[in-house]
């Protein structure tokens, strides 16, 4: 067989069981062969053979197969050319198959012919069932609908060809739903086929439906689906109350918002189109009802204070309609529905009630304790109006500033009030159901004390005032102000005012609460006065007038030509005959005062008379050393015998003392004695106080020893009598730091240290 030219046999008839097909030419003449086989053609009974016209019969020719499914699905004999299927063919697998054959020499495996190509095709038979995508659809469809509306479109596939035959044309047919559903025979499109199909009476159906082909003949396959359509719920179902009438109870102590009762109408709609919406016909003025969107419940709550006492019964309408309608079922059907609320209110025990709630009360800050402030007042609310007793909580009044009468309520103060401390006062008053302590009612009671003007103005600061030495008249130094603590009503206006017979200093008053102090001359000198006490008297303009006097100091400073301070400190200068005649009658003054002090202490000392001190170591006193010289302590045995201090008696009784000579003598005053078992600390100071008080010892520095210290000790001597020695050492700057008082010391002393050191 050449490959140079190719035609085609075909074999058009369906080959029974052992029939043989021959694909042969002649001439050399090429061709190609087309096959055709069934689908259910068994393995190995149905064959075809290749024949060549260089095959003489001998053997000595062999047939090879090549190309698809050669060698495993179809075998060739060698010898004969004989092709055997191994295997059912099924074209749903593959419709077609290309194989080659070639011819050989057996001897020598040379090519007798060229390749030939042939087809072989599967021909389709009825072996495939229709099949759905899904083995269950799910659907819906809203209730009410029209007779044909569609639910929901399934559709079958089958393998077979759909070109050949009917082997793949399906025909769809409803097995179960009827007669609620039909579906169209081609497509498999589900439509209703009742109307007014009611969700509430029915919701789901399961529809069963077949696609059969063969275009539905007889012997023909079939596979099956089934669908569930589901009713989805229009508003086709008014809300509607069970019952007419309903009847709440509710205690009067009820908080205002607080549910006293729920009622309900039912909707078999689902979703949206059974939400409802409750309200009271007309309104209500004591309650109300609103919806809650989980139950679709309408609760009943309070709108004002019920009273018992007041009235018992209430009777109302309430409306329930959808909230969301369908235009398609409004007409002909109310979607809305009507019930009377009855309701009763219950008796309790009520806490007492008071008249306001707040109080605010207002009182003047110099008030005195005891006075009446104000009234609270309280009742029971209930029909036996027992009595109330009232109370100031304690907590709210941690300093009992106030007082309230336990009957009537009248509040009255226990301490003098005063705004500048605290201005507003927060205080709780409870009353009490006297048969019924637990009944309890607080009611925050606002105090405002009300300013009176008891307060003076004064310096809003302290001011740090200097004048210069060559300040001229008419110059500003300082300006004022002044705060106070009241609040008048129209605002502070404060007056300054100086002595208007100061020759320093004057003040303008600037008509803004401050003042100008300005200097009434000029010349000011450090030396004669470097500190100025200005006293300001400041008033303000309330009901009645308060004032004070506020004491400025200026100081006097040298400043440069621009004013500027530069010291402020007074200057110590030698006398010269540039010397005030001021300062001349001070120092005259001065002489005059020290020697008329001198004389005196002179007469003095002649006309007091003094009493020998001790003279020997027996003295009960201590020994007394002169001014020129000190004792020797413990080092000292002639000055000082213990014996003395255990034992008095044994000192001579006309023993004077050495020391110093006295003028006049005096009897010698014998001092009891002490017992041995004293302590020698207590018969110490019994001496001491009994010398402080002898009219007769002279006031003369001495100095005690009494054998505890001597000449090594480290405090040295306490003498004062050498304190003069040291006198140039002291360094008296500090004294011009101790104020106005000392200012004399200081310039009398710091001047003398500058004399010294010059």
């Amino acid at each position: 067989v050449s490959p140079f030219f190719k035609a085609v046999v075909m074999f058009s008839c369906m080959p029974e069981v052992n029939d043989r097909r021959v694909c042969s030419a002649s001439n050399y003449k090429p061709i190609q062969c087309h096959f055709i086989f069934t689908s259910l053609t068994l393995m190995g009974l149905s064959y075809f053979q290749l024949h060549s016209n260089m095959d003489k019969g001998d053997g000595t020719v062999k047939y090879v197969l090549t190309g698809d499914g050669a060698g495993t699905l179809f075998l060739i004999d060698e010898k004969s050319g004989d092709i055997h299927a191994t295997k059912r063919l099924d074209r749903e697998e593959k419709a077609m198959y290309t194989l080659h054959a070639k011819v050989l020499d057996r001897s020598t495996n040379a090519e007798l012919e060229p390749d030939t190509e042939f087809n072989i095709k599967i021909h389709d038979i009825n072996d495939n069932e229709p099949k759905f995508a899904r083995e269950i659809y799910f659907a819906s469809v809203p209730e009410m609908s029209e007779v044909g509306t569609s639910v929901v479109t399934v559709t079958a596939t089958d393998a077979d060809d759909q070109t050949y035959g009917n082997s793949a044309k399906l025909v769809y047919s409803i097995l179960q739903g009827q007669p609620y559903f039909s579906v169209d025979s081609e497509n498999g499109t589900i439509k209703t086929a009742l109307p007014g199909m009611d969700r509430e009476v029915k919701e789901n159906y399961q529809v069963v439906i077949q696609a059969k082909d063969m275009a539905g003949q007889m012997g023909g396959l079939s596979g099956t689906t089934t669908v569930s359509i589901t009713l989805s719920d229009v508003n086709d179902s008014p809300p509607r109350f069970a019952n007419h009438s309903f009847r709440v109870t509710a205690v009067e102590s009820t908080e205002i918002g607080g549910a006293i009762g729920h009622i309900k109408a039912d909707d078999p709609d689902v979703g949206r189109n059974a939400e409802m919406e409750y309200s009271i016909v007309g309104g209500h003025d004591t309650f109300n009802i609103i919806t809650d969107q989980t139950t679709q419940e309408g609760v009943i709550v309070i709108k004002k204070a019920l009273d018992y006492e007041s009235k018992r019964d209430y009777e109302f309408r309430v409306e329930v309609k959808n909230t969301y309608l369908d235009a398609r079922f409004i007409h002909g059907l109310q979607f809305k529905d009507y019930a009377t609320v009855r309701v009763t209110v219950e008796d309790v025990d009520e806490p007492p009630v008071f008249t306001r709630n707040p109080y605010i009360i207002e009182v003047h800050e110099d008030t005195a304790a005891g006075s009446f402030v104000g009234v609270v007042s309280a009742r029971d609310p209930d029909a036996d109006n027992k009595p109330v007793k009232y109370s100031i909580d304690r907590h709210t009044d941690l300093e009992r500033l106030f007082n309230i009468d336990s009957v009537n309520g009248t509040i009255t103060t226990l301490k003098a009030l005063d705004r500048e401390m605290s201005k507003w006062h927060n205080i709780s008053v409870v009353a009490t159901e006297i048969n019924n302590p637990r009944q309890t009612t607080r009611v925050p009671v606002f105090i405002k004390v009300l300013d009176v003007n008891d307060n003076a103005p004064e310096f809003a600061m302290s001011y740090d005032t200097f004048v210069c030495e060559n300040v001229k008249a008419g110059q500003l130094i300082q300006t004022i102000s002044a705060v106070d603590t009241d609040e008048p009503l129209v605002g502070h206006k404060f007056v300054f005012s100086i002595s208007p017979t100061n020759p320093n200093f004057t003040i303008v008053d600037r008509e803004d609460n401050t003042a100008n102090i300005v200097t009434r001359r000029g010349g000011f000198s450090r030396r004669e006065m470097n500190m100025y006490f200005l006293p300001v008297v400041i008033s303000d303009n309330d009901y009645p007038i308060q004032s004070s006097t506020s004491t400025l100091i200026v100081r006097v400073c040298a400043c440069d030509s621009r004013g500027n301070m530069q010291s402020c400190n007074p200057e110590v200068l030698p006398f010269s005959d540039g010397l005030t005649t001021g300062a001349l009658v001070a120092i005259l003054l001065c002489v005059i005062i020290l020697l008329m002090i001198v004389v005196l202490f002179a007469a003095l000392r002649r006309q007091r008379k003094k009493e020998p001190l001790i003279i020997s170591k027996e003295d009960v006193r201590d020994n007394v050393v002169s001014y020129n010289d000190e004792g020797g302590g413990e080092e000292d045995t002639q000055a000082f015998d213990i014996g003395t201090l255990r034992n008095p008696e044994v000192m001579d009784a006309n023993k004077l003392r050495r020391d110093i000579i006295p003028e006049m003598l005096f009897p010698f005053r014998r001092t009891s004695p002490i017992k041995d078992n004293t302590d020698v600390r207590d018969f110490i100071n019994g001496r001491l106080q009994e010398n402080d008080s002898d009219p007769t010892a002279p006031p003369y520095d001495s100095l005690a020893t009494y054998a505890y210290e001597g000449s090594g000790s480290l405090a040295e001597s306490l003498s004062s009598l050498e304190s003069a020695a040291t006198e140039g050492d002291q360094d008296y700057d500090y004294l011009s730091n101790w104020g106005p008082q000392f200012k004399k010391l200081a310039e009398m002393y710091i001047g003398r240290s500058v004399d010294r050191e010059a």
